[in-house]
């Protein structure tokens, strides 16, 4: 063929370093590039074998190649694709796969070098010169008589093609490195690069260093296969040493049979995992290789809860694992890692557009072939097909979970306190998510048990209803009726006394202590119309008082107001709050408690930065006394003994401390009035 010079069909001279620029935040991922473009190559002959237009050698074997030469400063790309012919290459190559360059240049003018690119704008090949001051392809088509072809260029508009010598269909792109991106002249580092983005490609791909000393292995001779280059036969005699027997006797024992090896040139180790675990039907895989592909996708050694296997055809082509970690920590402190695969090419990470938000939580891989690539994230975001994806992955999470709390309940007890925050927060993102998990939600009881909230209202003597959302609003009065309280504990340890009361009057009460669990209850309350939560300081229950005659009232009142004007004087606080009660547990002298409204609102102020804008909240702290307990009935007999005002004090801050933290001040004046108690003791 004649040598040809052009110019490539593009519309602005400044497209190469616009590429660099703007793109060179992310300036890896031109590996991804290169190597998917060879696997295209090779899907595509054996494509056209199945058809019948090419036959493929019987010894083919369809690989990708990736040379580093440190001396000469290149990257080669090797692929047994289809190849190309001079027109090919002038319509693949020298015209820019995209559309609107001048469009496309002027909306991302502004953009940081944050931005990644490549992989959304079809510029494939061209990401080579991120990264080379020259490329070079030698290819040869598949096609009968084809010519190999050359082809030049610089990083500028201006590009050379000339007949070459390549002797093998397919294509070899040689970068030649500009001293900026030597890195990518180092095998660790190529190999690092390719182990993120090409782990799983269809092909398999293989790295060497050029000039490299050979290296050798020693096998048993029956591993020997046909292609091994074998440098030398080894055999190894039959090892014996002398043993005493049974008897007493020595004896010479043969310890190790004699072997035949072979020494034979180092076979080469694939990169990429070919068949991946997504890619095979579920009914093909282990447990064991689900842990095991997990240790080795995520590096974490700590067991998945459990799994969900993804494998969907229509109406979209999507696979997967989706996995449980083990969740330790709180919610907010929680990083997954899902990573997202084009036809087993690694695209990103938890993104966003495809995953929904609260599936970030979890570590897995999504290989969806119909996702859109061409378009930037952002548009991607508005992809009716993509919403479409992320329902379904919803869907199949929510199923599996459902299905998992009917099926093997004992099992998904046992996993319900790791992967409740996951769940509640779907329940809060996700409306339908909620809808299909509404009969798998468990609450722990303070005994250890799990009930459902069907469960919960049952045992409290109600029924559970959701809201009407159809019924007018004029008729909320109407359909108003008495709600079912369902108690709650935030920490057992603090909340001990409170728990003691509860358990003497045979209630119950949930254990709710994560901080997911205060906006995920109001959901519960707007969804049910019957149903209130209330934590188990908010207020005493009946059971656990005594009723005051009637005739007993009056005198009982004198006591009340005796109490209150004594602990106001001796607190210093004339706001105090402070109710008597009899209660039935006559060991319990005082108790604190914040009505439900209060601390909820407390809560939200705190959550929003509002809790230190002046605003005090402390007065709606309501003390309890119970006059059955002689503390109580010490302090109203003598109002101003002697220790009167150390016994208000104390009574005070514990039935603070069941309740919340003292803050430093508070908690210094108690350790030193404790230490005065029991001085007091010694006399």
């Amino acid at each position: 063929m004649e040598a040809k010079k052009g110019s490539l069909s593009i519309s602005s001279e400044n497209i190469f370093p616009i590429i660099k620029k703007w793109v060179y935040s992310d300036h890896d991922i031109f590996v991804r590039e290169m190597i998917s473009n060879g696997c295209d190559a090779i899907t595509k002959l054996k494509k056209l074998d199945v058809m019948g237009e090419y036959q493929l050698p019987d010894d083919y074997k369809a690989s990708i190649h990736v040379e580093v030469n440190p001396e000469e400063k290149t990257l080669k790309f090797i692929d047994n694709g289809l190849g190309m012919t001079a027109e090919e290459v002038e319509e693949y190559i020298t015209q820019i796969a995209f559309s609107g360059a001048t469009e496309f240049l002027e909306k991302y003018k502004d953009k940081t070098t944050e931005d990644d690119m490549i992989g959304h704008f079809g510029l494939g090949f061209y990401s080579a010169f991120m990264v080379a001051d020259e490329v070079h392809i030698d290819t040869l088509s598949y096609k009968d008589g084809a010519t190999p072809v050359r082809w030049v260029s610089n990083g500028g508009t201006e590009y050379e093609m000339t007949e070459g010598d390549k002797q093998t269909v397919g294509s070899e792109i040689t970068l030649y490195l500009n001293d900026d991106c030597l890195e990518f002249a180092n095998e660790y580092r190529v190999r690092e690069v390719i182990q993120k983005y090409c782990s799983f490609m269809p092909v398999e791909i293989f790295l060497s260093k050029a000039n490299a000393e050979p290296e050798y292995e020693t096998i048993d001779e029956a591993d020997l296969k046909e292609d091994d280059e074998v440098v030398e036969h080894i055999h190894e005699d039959a090892k014996t040493e002398e043993k005493e027997n049974e008897n007493g006797e020595k004896e010479v024992v043969e310890v190790s049979p004699a072997k035949d090896k072979v020494k034979i040139k180092k076979r080469p180790e694939s990169l990429s995992d070919i068949h991946p675990l997504w890619t095979k039907h579920p009914n093909e895989c282990s447990d064991e290789d689900y842990k095991e592909f997990y240790r080795k996708v995520f590096l974490d050694y700590k067991e998945p809860l459990f799994w969900i296997h993804l494998n969907m055809d229509y109406p979209f082509n999507l696979k997967g694992i989706l996995y449980f970690p083990r969740i330790n920590t709180e919610y907010d402190s929680i990083e997954g890692t899902i990573k997202l695969y084009n036809n087993q090419v690694f695209i990103a990470d938890n993104i966003k557009e495809v995953i929904p938000e609260f599936l970030m939580v979890l570590k897995g891989v999504i290989d969806c072939p119909d996702l859109p690539l061409n378009v930037s994230r952002s548009a991607l975001q508005n992809d009716g097909f993509v919403g479409k994806i992320a329902e379904y992955i919803s869907k199949k999470v929510a199923d599996k979970l459902a299905g998992m709390c009917k099926t093997k309940r004992e099992d998904y007890e046992k996993y319900w306190d790791s992967i409740s925050p996951f769940i509640k927060f779907g329940c809060l993102k996700d409306e339908k998510f909620c809808d299909k998990m509404k009969d798998a939600v468990l609450f722990k009881d303070i005994d250890g048990k799990y009930l459902t909230l069907k469960d919960c209202v049952e045992a409290n003597g109600g029924e559970l209803k959701e809201l009407d959302k159809n019924a007018a609003p004029d008729n909320a009065e109407e359909n108003a009726e008495e709600k079912t309280t369902i108690y709650y504990v935030t920490d057992e340890i603090q909340q001990s006394q409170y728990i003691n009361m509860f358990r003497a009057q045979g209630q119950d009460a949930v254990v709710l202590k994560h901080n997911i669990d205060s906006p995920f209850i109001t959901q519960l309350e707007q969804r049910y119309q019957n149903v209130q939560f209330q934590r188990i300081d908010a207020d005493v229950t009946d059971n656990a008082k005594e009723e005051v005659a009637e005739d007993e009232k009056e005198a009982f009142q004198k006591i009340v107001d005796s109490l209150t004007a004594t602990f106001r004087k001796e607190l210093g606080n004339d706001k105090l709050d402070v109710k008597v009660e009899k209660l039935k547990d006559s060991n319990v002298a005082s108790i604190m408690t914040l009505s439900e409204q209060s601390r909820r609102m407390q809560e939200m102020m705190k959550m929003y930065g509002m809790d230190s804008m002046g605003m005090d909240m402390g007065g709606e702290n309501t003390l309890i006394l119970n006059a059955n307990h002689p503390l109580v009935q010490y302090v109203q007999k003598h109002e101003d003994g002697e220790n009167t005002s150390l016994i208000c004090k104390q009574l005070y801050d514990l039935a603070m401390l069941a309740h919340k933290p003292l803050n430093p001040e508070e908690m210094t004046a108690f350790v030193q009035r404790s230490n005065d108690i029991m001085m007091l003791l010694t006399k």
